[in-house]
């Protein structure tokens, strides 16, 4: 069983993302605030846990969650800030669509959440002055495999993840020769082969290299 609390906060928030590997779709992140006697023998890390158990948690992570959200970096952003800048930025953004603002927050990896706040971007949110200082004034820490150690860091990796396999799949709809419903914008050898024979399309990230060394496309 995963561990509920970092810190002895009331309002302790765990945030993660997913998909920062894939070639086309956005960068997705959550964040969960649990209450302090939640517990779950199912919950894990998003990866460990199969496409039905992780659609059948993201109810009940939100009916129990004291405050849930999720936020979308689509991929002109991507393009704009790099995939590490917007990360991070979509897990700054679900903070501030909290309520309650989180009083302490832990993160997945080993990069703090705000080492970089205000970049100036042309491409979705841009943060006002009165949001940085907010989040400025959160501690917050950082933890290699978090997703697999705390549970609110679990929930939001659970979040994440559905939130974005379900816009792949709306998404698949419009261009199903790409196969997203299955492969979710990752760069399969499938997804590869058909970004070759259709080329890119207005959802893919054109600052990824989406076809190695030895094909190319003809633009």
């Amino acid at each position: 069983m995963l561990i509920n609390r970092y810190t002895e906060f009331d309002f302790e928030c765990g945030t993660d993302e997913a998909g920062r590997g894939c070639l086309a779709g956005p960068v997705t992140a959550a964040a969960v605030i649990l209450p302090s006697n939640y517990k779950s023998i199912i919950l894990n890390d998003s990866k460990q846990l199969s496409e039905i158990k992780r659609f059948k948690l993201r109810p009940e992570i939100e009916e129990n969650a004291i405050s849930f959200s999720h936020t979308h970096i689509f991929n002109k952003e991507i393009d704009e800030l790099n995939i590490l800048n917007a990360s991070m930025k979509a897990m700054q953004e679900c903070v501030l669509k909290l309520n309650p603002t989180p009083n302490f927050i832990i993160v997945d990896g080993n990069r703090a959440i705000f080492s970089k706040l205000g970049i100036k971007n042309k491409e979705g949110k841009v943060f006002s002055t009165k949001e940085i200082e907010l989040l400025k004034k959160i501690p917050n820490e950082s933890i290699i495999k978090g997703d697999a150690k705390f549970l609110s860091i679990a929930a939001a990796s659970v979040l994440a993840k559905t939130y974005r396999d379900e816009y792949m799949d709306k998404i698949h709809e419009e261009f199903p020769m790409y196969n997203w419903k299955k492969n979710k914008g990752y760069p399969t050898k499938e997804h590869r082969e058909a970004i070759k024979k259709y080329g890119p399309t207005k959802y893919h990230r054109m600052s990824f290299k989406l076809l190695p060394d030895q094909l190319s496309l003809d633009l």
